[in-house]
């Protein structure tokens, strides 16, 4: 299984063939069009299953499935998180519970970005601890800025995932320490000497075993689509 987290930074109708390449299993796209919105080209492969979360028809939280993965949200689900939703992802080589992740709430007075992560992993806590669990976005933080964000920052989000045996995968896979990443997954302004890592992805410690690799996509590469590149994880299943 590819799964592959990419905020695209509008547009996506535009840049989906470009991240379609790739060759995705299950896509998940931050600054997403509502699917009213999404007229692609006759050319583009359509999704087989797609969710969409937001308040902004013009960029959003889309989830699409190219190959057999249905999604379902769950019933859990808590509206006042955004945006971070919890899926029953189900019908391929396993089942498992998918969070995913744009945190970016403007209208939260205790925090829109990284305290929206915090405040998901406490209120889906139960869930958290069973089963097959893939946390997987754009967080919108990293540790160089705990200090800006109090006690719900990213190391306390971090600590509290490890706790369940949640772990980055980035992180654990090319041995990285957070807040010192050697790979951005940000430019801020789309200035490459503007570098930040912020997009990630979390598995529990049964489907990291299962990781058979990990990329994050260049500066070069992916800066004419977005100011992020995407992160690609590879499952052996």
């Amino acid at each position: 299984m590819k799964l592959i987290t990419w905020n695209c930074q509008g547009a996506f109708r535009k840049k989906a063939d470009t991240i379609l390449r790739q060759r995705p299993d299950i896509l998940v796209v931050q600054e997403c069009e509502h699917p009213d919105k999404l007229v692609f080209n006759s050319t583009t492969q359509r999704p087989n299953d797609l969710l969409w979360f937001g308040d902004n028809k013009h960029k959003g939280l889309g989830i699409f499935s190219y190959s057999d993965y249905k999604f379902q949200l769950l019933e859990q689900h808590n509206a006042d998180i955004k945006i971070i939703s919890p899926i029953s992802v189900t019908g391929g080589q396993l089942n498992f519970t998918l969070f995913a992740i744009w945190a970016n709430n403007r209208h939260d007075k205790d925090g829109q970005y990284i305290e929206q992560v915090w405040k998901a992993v406490n209120h889906y806590d139960q869930i958290l601890n069973t089963g097959l669990t893939i946390l997987t976005g754009d967080f919108n933080s990293n540790k160089i800025w705990d200090k800006q964000h109090r006690t719900a920052n990213h190391s306390a989000v971090v600590d509290r995932l490890a706790e369940k045996n949640i772990y980055s995968v980035y992180h654990k896979h090319l041995n990285q320490e957070q807040g010192k990443e050697n790979h951005p997954t940000f430019f801020l302004q789309r200035n490459k000497d503007k570098p930040y890592h912020i997009d990630y992805c979390f598995t529990s410690a049964d489907l990291y075993d299962k990781v058979k690799n990990i990329e994050v996509g260049t500066f070069e590469n992916w800066i004419t689509h977005s100011d992020h590149t995407p992160l690609t994880i590879n499952f052996d299943l």
